[in-house]
């Protein structure tokens, strides 16, 4: 992870981004916007994705930050679950499910590849007190 220095050089991150945007695009949609507990819930999981890359990321550790890392997959997870019942619910076309589906996909699995590369090279990753300067 050298090239990284903010969440927001994660390629994962980007692509929560973009399903997020998709989410968002298809919930204001008449009908969608109206079935205020699907809009609401799948809402809610691709912001989730979005925002558990990001506080892993700024957490202390690698472990937390891979813990966040499989909330933010699981949420990505729930957002393709969530899809169908919106398109049995025709609230999306099947052109709109295939690509926010491929979306969500493709996020989970940049998701799970950065889990294993973590996981193949720990790193201390903690904040020391002794190299800290602040004023108490």
């Amino acid at each position: 992870m050298p090239g990284i220095t903010q969440f927001e050089d994660i390629e994962a991150w980007k692509t929560a981004r973009q399903l997020t945007n998709a989410v968002y695009a298809h919930t204001n949609h008449q009908g969608f916007n109206r079935d205020f507990g699907l809009r609401d819930q799948i809402r809610r999981a691709s912001v989730s994705v979005m925002s558990n890359i990001a506080e892993g990321f700024e957490s202390r550790t690698d472990v937390q930050f891979i813990n966040f890392l499989g909330m933010a997959r699981a949420s990505a997870g729930e957002v393709r679950a969530q899809l169908y019942i919106a398109l049995d619910q025709k609230y999306i076309t099947e052109e709109q499910f295939k690509e926010t589906f491929v979306i969500a996909q493709t996020c989970s699995r940049q998701i799970a590849n950065f889990i294993k590369y973590l996981e193949s090279n720990p790193r201390q990753r903690c904040i020391s007190d002794e190299t800290s300067e602040y004023e108490a």
